[in-house]
């Protein structure tokens, strides 16, 4: 599959959103990958994702982490199409944490599965999360990489779609941007 083939899935399932939203950043944007619509049609989200774990080189991966909620289900269908066990991450107190009785062995090699990057702020955490229980970060994968520029996680970074979707500040928005509510369709 390449990216403009997924870009359609997207479009389809209603998925790739146009206005003006607020990112989980705090950025405003006026397009939003609302990958929950794309992740709700489930043949879907098995080609979507079978198409990012074929980025991966199955071989240097043990198993999947991913952080809740918007990467369960990617991380869950990337470590299927790898065959690799899948745990995640979730909040608690207002930052990433194992729960649920989920284990990191040490040396154990991880790739972190996410929907959507824009800066990586919750990919770092996740990747925080592996090196102090003693794995080993071996990858990123992500469906959509929608930032400015390259983040540099300290592993290599795979992603399915790479588009470059102008962001703003709050107090520095365009006039069309300015006269329209924004929403913040994303998790918090």
């Amino acid at each position: 599959m390449n990216q403009d083939e997924a870009i359609s899935l997207f479009r389809q399932t209603g998925a790739l959103l146009d206005g003006h939203f607020i990112l989980r950043s705090g950025l405003h944007s006026r397009h939003f990958f609302q990958c929950a619509l794309l992740m709700k049609e489930t043949r879907i989200a098995e080609r979507i994702c079978a198409a990012l774990s074929a980025l991966v080189p199955a071989a240097e991966v043990d198993a999947v982490i991913s952080p809740a909620l918007g990467g369960i289900i990617v991380g869950h269908e990337v470590g299927r199409a790898l065959g690799k066990k899948h745990i995640f991450a979730e909040k608690e107190e207002g930052k990433l944490v194992l729960r649920r009785g989920f284990t990191i062995a040490p040396s154990e090699r991880f790739l972190v599965a996410e929907d959507v990057v824009t800066q990586g702020g919750r990919v770092r955490e996740t990747l925080d999360i592996v090196r102090q229980h003693g794995g080993i970060p071996v990858g990123v994968a992500t469906i959509v990489h929608r930032g400015a520029e390259e983040p540099d996680f300290g592993c290599p970074f795979y992603k399915l779609i790479r588009l470059q979707v102008e962001t703003f500040e709050a107090d520095n928005l365009p006039p069309d941007l300015a006269g329209t509510p924004a929403i913040k369709p994303g998790s918090k």
